[in-house]
């Protein structure tokens, strides 16, 4: 499939999988359904306003969750905890609301890598701070359009790049 967005991630991190449609008012829960998933699998399953996870995959067990405050807004983003090597693929946001609506698709790859050893400890810990800043400020942010994953990249290399003059 083709993916509307790409986000990376290191083994054991928390990620946001950016997924966000603009409704003509607020999302109305009721009668909608949210699905993510990798193929058949279910990773997350939300049905009649609540998380309906009997079905979901064992891996995922735990692990994931919504912005149940978001939601409403059209915020359908997923956030992972713990992120595992076998996370590493490509996710479906399905959104369906009740009969007459149309279903929107929506196609995330979440590619995850191992923490690379070349960083010194100095970069490693502003990396980690940085990480949890920008989760804090997108969990309180009012604009859900906002892809987290992408913001954080370019912004994290910069502060690297500061710290790492600043230290010499």
């Amino acid at each position: 499939g083709q993916s509307d967005t790409t986000c990376h991630a290191i083994v054991g991190e928390t990620v946001v999988l950016p997924c966000t449609t603009t409704p003509p008012g607020e999302l109305i829960f009721s009668k909608s359904m949210l699905y993510w998933q990798i193929d058949k699998k279910i990773v997350h399953f939300f049905e009649k306003g609540k998380d309906s996870l009997e079905a979901q995959d064992k891996h995922f067990h735990g692990r994931t969750s919504l912005f149940r405050d978001q939601m409403r807004h059209g915020n359908l983003s997923l956030k992972i905890s713990n992120v595992q090597l076998l996370d590493n693929a490509e996710y479906t946001c399905i959104y369906k609301q009740s009969a007459g609506h149309q279903t929107k698709k929506f196609y995330i790859k979440l590619s995850v890598s191992v923490q690379t050893h070349f960083l010194s400890s100095h970069q490693l810990h502003a990396d980690f701070l940085f990480f949890n800043f920008s989760g804090q400020s997108q969990i309180s942010s009012r604009s859900p359009a906002e892809a987290p994953c992408l913001a954080m990249l370019p912004l994290s290399f910069h502060l690297l790049v500061t710290l790492g003059i600043w230290h010499l």
